[in-house]
């Protein structure tokens, strides 16, 4: 009796040498790839075969990639790429269109498709790839159900939620998108998106060891970065801030107008079926988790359940969770910090609350940032904040007044990002309407990589940007102050490791590197 053949291998492709230049060695995060988790769960649920090859934690050539490929035989090859952080599905387009390239040069025969954020950013771009013969058009779920269950060639016109490449009388390919498909709706979630595939990672002596933690979130102590998980509770954002595109995989509109402001919309799975997958890491010996929604700490009705559960359970998690800086309930916090969240992650973005104001779309309410920096800290909850340098109305000075304001703060841990143009963003939009320069490449848009191309302002040059935030970075963690909190908050040698980071000087493209 024949084995039954695989029906989709999901692919998580390595970017990360070229994303992350030399910190890619060691202080990068390696994290694990949720959406391929996600629907390869689905469709086991469907009862299709699925399999992940995630070349990010396998550290995979090309060459070996393509073999493991090859001996699977999967029906439909689907590169997921979506990533945690809002540039990260553009920046894994760099390994996932090498491969992609490749698998079909080997294995012309096999159905490659693209699944996530660029993806639903620029369909018609992606599918216009040699690479490419299937891309989906938002999340992805129905059409990769509906694919899966005809003829991947002669019921491919049927299949709504996707575009491919067809033949006009001449013989020459057109590129068509079918009529769209809607997302998984809130009331389905436990049903169509039943948890995550945790079975098919790859690992090295236990589950989830190739997978490492953000340096901070383990303390700054690499010993606890492994074994690492990250999972979602809920699914997009009630907001449309102009730098943002994560809702751009909610979309239900072919139109090439569309950016994720136009699909914003929070949808959450149950606290049951949360506290489940939750427990099935912590008893594979899951200790370090991300939690990685937009809005965590949005709606209370779904957090407080979730995280009485977590504390009745006492599953002895270290966790990080999101919130913006006017959503931080300070009543909330001491159960936060019961149910092992010790870092709060605070979108302070700018210095300068006009210039927050005006790419937040006033959606942001008046806060004291330093009181809600002071609240979150009391409550034993370490504070990652986050800074954008290089909005269009920023000029030098407020983005001196950005910096100012994060060594003011001095919080555990700054991330700190050049203002980018990301595809399926408003201001990406913007930027095609205005003409603005916009990278030529994938790794354009990496923050960190060397061919990092962020926005010019209208007061200063993208090569401005970019060196004052390089400048900023070094400034922050070179800081005494910051060295000192780094000491006292958690020891000697996590200080020597952050000073030992800071030793790491990337280069630039852009500015003569």
């Amino acid at each position: 009796m024949n084995e039954r053949a695989l029906d989709v291998l999901l692919i998580n492709p390595d970017s990360s040498a070229t994303a992350y230049q030399g910190l890619a060695a060691t202080y990068s995060a390696i994290e694990p790839p949720t959406w391929s988790l996600l629907l390869a769960q689905s469709c086991r649920a469907k009862g299709f075969g699925a399999a992940i090859m995630d070349c990010d934690a396998e550290k995979l050539s090309l060459e070996a990639a393509v073999q493991r490929t090859r001996e699977l035989k999967p029906r439909l090859v689907v590169f997921v790429v979506y990533g945690q952080n809002p540039n990260s599905g553009t920046t894994s387009m760099i390994g996932a269109t090498r491969l992609a390239q490749q698998i079909k040069d080997e294995l012309p025969e096999l159905p490659v498709a693209f699944v996530g954020s660029h993806t639903s950013a620029l369909p018609r771009e992606v599918l216009a790839l040699p690479c490419t013969d299937i891309v989906f058009l938002n999340e992805g779920v129905y059409a990769l159900h509906n694919l899966l269950r005809g003829n991947l060639k002669e019921d491919i016109a049927k299949v709504a939620g996707i575009g491919y490449k067809k033949r006009d009388r001449e013989g020459k390919p057109v590129l068509w998108l079918n009529p769209p498909q809607a997302v998984v709706p809130q009331e389905k979630m436990d049903e169509d998106l039943p948890g995550y595939a945790w079975d098919l990672l790859p690992y090295k002596e236990r589950p989830l060891d190739l997978y490492r933690a953000h340096f901070w979130h383990a303390g700054f102590d690499h010993s606890k970065r492994t074994p690492f998980a990250a999972i979602y509770t809920s699914l997009g954002c009630n907001f449309g801030c102009d730098f943002c595109m994560i809702n751009i995989v909610n979309r239900s509109d072919n139109g090439e107008e569309v950016h994720a402001a136009h699909s914003r919309g929070m949808r959450f799975w149950s606290t049951a079926l949360i506290t489940a997958e939750l427990e099935k890491l912590a008893k594979m010996g899951v200790e370090t988790v991300r939690i990685s929604d937009e809005m965590f700490f949005l709606n209370r009705r779904y957090y407080e359940p979730l995280l009485n559960n977590i504390v009745e359970r006492d599953l002895k998690l270290r966790m990080w969770a999101y919130s913006r800086v006017d959503t931080v309930r300070p009543a909330a916090l001491e159960l936060f910090r019961k149910a092992g969240i010790g870092w709060l992650a605070l979108g302070i973005e700018a210095g300068s609350q006009l210039v927050r104001k005006e790419v937040s779309k006033g959606s942001f309410q008046e806060v004291n940032i330093r009181e809600i920096c002071k609240t979150v800290r009391d409550a034993d909850i370490n504070v990652i904040s986050n800074y954008i340098f290089g909005f269009p109305d920023d000029t030098l000075a407020t983005m001196q007044q950005t910096l100012d304001l994060a060594l003011e703060l001095n919080t555990e841990m700054a991330n700190m990002y050049p203002c980018q143009a990301l595809p399926g963003s408003p201001i990406y939009r913007q930027a095609i309407r205005n003409g603005w320069k916009l990278p030529d490449s994938y790794a354009g848009y990496a923050f960190l990589s060397y061919d990092c191309e962020p926005l010019a302002t209208k007061h200063a040059s993208a090569a401005e940007v970019l060196r004052f935030r390089d400048e900023a970075f070094q400034t922050y963690f070179t800081n005494p102050d910051y060295l000192a909190l780094v000491e006292r908050r958690f020891g000697a040698p996590q200080r020597a490791n952050v000073e030992d980071m800071t030793k790491i000087r990337l280069k630039r493209r852009l500015l003569g590197d």
